[in-house]
């Protein structure tokens, strides 16, 4: 088969259609002009390598000679990579939302010259059915009424641009206070499924940032209803088919509402964002479960989603062999063969049925507790964990025999970011050097591939890293070096972490609506300069910003930080108190604001179980800095977080509260009375 012109380009995603018939483009100027120059309409197709809908819609319709034909004798059509260009994503999407009140992948756009749309949809099926119009039909239509009717064309794009204006104001500032966070808690937890956790009903998402504002929230209002809800929602996942229960990690979502059937696709940014609610699960609780979990993720993403180089690569496809799930289910025969006496125990425990509960296939969950299946079988409940975790490591090493789903290995810097927190924090609360590591060796990966002249760049794939970084890319590296730093405190850490935030202000802000752009002021120009300000799979761009900024001026004193922090905050605190589903984050850092950060100083860590304890403790509102010798202390004497403070020879903790900071304490006793 041909080729068409996105051969030339590193996505795995734009390289999976590389040889449809259609042909394609990449985002560019050759793409852009050519359609000006012939006075074509774009087709814009917006998707992502491990996207079942849009590998359907790829086979159906763009590996379609005759839809094909039709597509590059009418259109100019371009293929983009979603988790490239999250700033077109960003823009189409809200289209699709204004029109359809719903968005999602394949995004499927068509664009005038000048890249205004005037058609949106998501998945079209290649014929009329399941009560959507063909793909073939509306591509027909469309060319018809370019040709025919420009002028009710050029009104229909006018009118989505003028909506998508409206999208990026943000409403009046809003004081600051207690009561925005009563109202949120109380709104999300009404969102909540009381049987099974989680907010609303199939499919269901993580929501990793509303779960961390539950926790935070119970802790401030001493509300333990909020707590439980978010304990039974990281239960019910990680006992669910959503958690991989032999291999670990999550996948993207549930189709049920009991987490039991995932939509299998495995993101990076899920495992790394669902780690940190175990981290924080187990602090809270101290319960082995949750970080046995944490373990398994993290794990997980050592053994199979990390490169030689450092960087975490990006998702596992959800299908293998053009089905989905097929990878990961079982049937109760096989499990026999494999197993063989120790099949019935496994079997029960984790509800491998004759009949399957999937499609005539097992999705391993756990619906019973181990006293159940100990008492069943008339054994101790360590044995049947002894048994269950041989098991696994068996049915583990027949799967990867299996053909494995399809990996995306280019390398984002957002989301690695993300990775490196959660590794950071797994090493806190476990003491496993090999997390530490994982975290440093991709920090120092981004910095040799990803840093151009001061700028981050977005992607990087076989050599070569391309893309101007957008907000989120500057805002989580960020947050993820000073989460390293403060196990770590290398002065170096600090100093890019400061330069960077700089940068953001310089480059990002927009003063007139307090709030940061998602792309940079020497970014492509696009019909719209996009924002984030909601979460959806990933934080918003402005929520993890703010929360840098704050922590930026608790350890610099930079008052320019902390006013930056306030004004995102007051931009959008009160639509996060009416919508809180879609502020989780900020939320998060309000909290932190409201309840007036703790800084924490331990000096002489180094095998310390006083440090150790601290650690594990569940202490949201804090900042905790490590130091482990001298020469560390003396490297920061410059920052004002770190004044006054002198090395000792046994550990010692320093408690630094609304202006004010405790003599050195050396137990655990004196920390706790302090806090």
């Amino acid at each position: 088969m041909a080729e068409n012109n996105l051969i030339h380009e590193t996505s795995p995603y734009l390289l999976q259609h590389a040889e449809n018939p259609v042909n394609w483009y990449g985002w560019n100027d050759e793409a852009l002009q050519k359609a000006k120059d012939e006075n074509k309409p774009i087709f814009l197709s917006v998707g992502y390598s491990a996207c079942h809908w849009c590998h359907v819609m790829a086979h159906e319709s763009f590996e379609n000679n005759d839809v094909a034909d039709f597509m590059n004798e009418h259109f100019v059509n371009i293929k983009v990579d979603r988790e490239e260009r999250p700033d077109i994503d960003d823009i189409y999407q809200k289209a699709c939302q204004i029109t359809t009140g719903q968005g999602g992948w394949p995004l499927s756009v068509f664009l005038t010259p000048d890249q205004k749309p005037f058609y949106v949809g998501t998945y079209f099926p290649v014929l009329d059915s399941y009560g959507r119009p063909g793909f073939g039909s509306i591509c027909r239509q469309l060319a018809q009424a370019w040709k025919e009717k420009p002028k009710d064309i050029e009104k229909s794009a006018e009118s989505f641009i003028h909506a998508l204006h409206k999208t990026e104001k943000i409403t009046v500032p809003t004081k600051l206070e207690r009561t925005l966070l009563d109202e949120a808690a109380m709104n999300l937890f009404q969102l909540g499924d009381p049987t099974y956790g989680g907010f609303g009903s199939a499919p269901k998402f993580p929501n990793a940032a509303n779960i961390s504002f539950l926790f935070r929230y119970s802790q401030m209002a001493n509300l333990p209803k909020f707590n439980e809800f978010a304990l039974k929602t990281l239960n019910k996942m990680a006992k669910g088919g959503i958690f991989d229960q032999i291999g670990g990690g999550f996948h993207r979502y549930s189709t049920d509402t009991k987490w039991l059937v995932p939509h299998f696709e495995k993101m990076l940014y899920d495992n790394a964002l669902m780690s940190v609610n175990y981290c924080e699960a187990y602090q809270i609780t101290n319960d082995q479960f949750y970080l046995n979990v944490l373990q398994k993720t993290l794990d997980f993403v050592l053994r199979e989603m990390t490169s030689s180089e450092g960087g975490f690569y990006s998702a596992y496809d959800a299908d293998s062999e053009g089905v989905e799930g097929k990878f990961y289910v079982w049937t109760k025969k096989e499990i026999k063969e494999i197993l063989g006496s120790d099949a019935d125990l496994f079997c029960l425990y984790f509800d491998v049925t004759d009949g399957g509960n999937w499609e005539g296939n097992s999705i391993l969950c756990n619906n019973l507790n181990v006293s159940t299946v100990a008492f069943n079988f008339g054994i101790s409940e360590k044995e049947v964990y002894e048994i269950i975790n041989s098991c696994s490591k068996k049915l583990l090493e027949i799967r990867s025999k299996r053909i494995s789903p399809g990996l995306d290995d280019k390398v984002l810097v957002s989301w690695n970011s993300l990775m490196i927190t959660a590794f950071a924090k797994g090493y806190r609360i476990t003491n496993d050097v090999r997390y530490l590591d994982a975290a440093k060796n991709c920090i120092a990966f981004i910095e040799k591939n990803l840093f151009v002249d001061g700028n981050l760049l977005r992607t990087y794939k076989n050599g070569t890293a391309k893309i101007n970084g957008y907000l989120e890319d500057y805002s989580y590296f960020v947050n993820a070096l000073l989460d390293v730093f403060e196990i770590e405190p290398d002065s170096k850490y600090l100093k890019l972490a400061l330069k960077l935030g700089h940068h953001l202000i310089d480059h990002f802000w927009d003063s007139q609506n307090n709030s940061f752009f998602m792309t940079s002021d020497n970014h492509e120009k696009l019909i719209i300069r996009p924002k984030s300000n909601y979460d959806l799979s990933l934080p918003s761009g402005n929520s993890v910003s703010s929360f840098v900024m704050l922590r930026l001026y608790h350890l610099s004193q930079d008052q320019s930080f902390l006013d930056i922090a306030i004004k995102i905050m007051e931009s959008q605190a009160q639509i996060a108190a009416e919508n809180p589903f879609g502020f989780g984050y900020l939320l998060n850092t309000l909290s932190l604001y409201l309840e007036k950060p703790i800084e924490i100083t331990v000096i002489n860590s180094e095998n310390s179980e006083l440090c150790k304890s601290l650690l594990r403790n569940y202490l949201p509102n804090s900042f905790i800095v490590t130091i482990q010798n001298s020469d560390q202390l003396a490297s920061l004497s410059e920052y004002p977080f770190f004044s006054g403070k002198s090395f000792e020879e046994k550990t010692s903790v320093f408690i630094c509260k609304n202006f004010s900071c405790s003599l050195p304490l050396h137990t655990l006793d004196e920390v706790n009375s302090k806090l």
